[in-house]
C-alpha cells in the first residue's frame, strides 16, 4: 500500500472503535423527567428524599407502554411507587405548568396525565421530535386536594413510555 492509502486505513481503523463508543446506540438509558413541580425522580436527584440509584439517573425511568405506575415496571427503581416513602408535596393551582427535561429528545406520539384512573390531559405531538425541555399547561378540572399525577411521554419509534409522577395538593 501507499503512504496515504495506508494512513487512510489505519486512520479508520482507530477511529471506528472511538466511534462506537461515542456515538448514541439505538437503545440510550437516558431520556426525560418532569423537573417541575419536582416530581419523584427529580426529589431523588436533589436528594430531597434518600432513594436509590434513581438518584444517579433521574432521567432513565423507562418501560413499555400502557403501564400506570411511577417507576415504569423498572425494578431497579420501585422505591418511586412506595406512597408512604415521604415525597414532598408541591402546592399547585387548577392549571399547573408541568416541565419536562429531556436528555434524549425522541420523537413523541403523545404526552398523558392522570390523576388515579382518570386521564387529565393529553398533548399529541404527532412524531416531531421534542426540544430539550418540554412544558405542558394541565388543568385539572374539579380535581382537588392532595392527589399523584403520573405523567407519561409515549415515544413514537419504540414500544416504549417513561414514567415520572408528582405529589401536588391542587387548590
Amino acid at each position: 500500500m501507499h503512504g496515504k492509502k495506508k494512513l487512510a486505513v489505519t486512520l479508520g481503523a482507530a477511529i471506528a472503535p472511538l466511534l462506537a463508543v461515542c456515538l448514541p446506540s439505538g437503545t440510550a438509558s437516558a431520556h426525560g423527567y418532569i423537573s417541575s413541580p419536582p416530581s419523584r425522580q427529580a426529589q431523588c436527584a436533589a436528594g430531597t428524599i434518600a432513594c436509590g440509584p434513581i438518584k444517579y439517573e433521574p432521567q432513565s425511568v423507562e418501560g413499555p407502554k400502557g403501564l400506570r405506575s411511577c417507576s415504569g415496571g423498572n425494578g431497579r427503581f420501585s422505591e418511586l411507587d412506595d406512597n408512604s416513602k415521604g415525597w414532598k408535596v408541591t402546592p399547585v393551582s387548577r392549571t399547573t405548568s408541568f416541565n419536562w427535561r429531556l436528555t434524549a429528545r425522541h420523537a413523541t406520539s403523545t404526552w398523558q396525565y392522570f390523576v388515579g384512573s382518570t386521564k387529565v390531559a393529553e398533548f399529541n405531538d404527532g412524531g416531531a421530535q421534542p426540544g430539550s425541555t418540554v412544558t405542558h399547561q394541565v388543568n385539572f378540572g374539579n380535581i382537588s386536594g392532595k392527589q399523584k399525577v403520573l405523567a407519561i411521554w409515549n415515544i413514537a419509534d419504540t414500544a416504549n413510555a417513561f414514567y415520572a409522577c408528582v405529589d401536588v395538593n391542587i387548590s
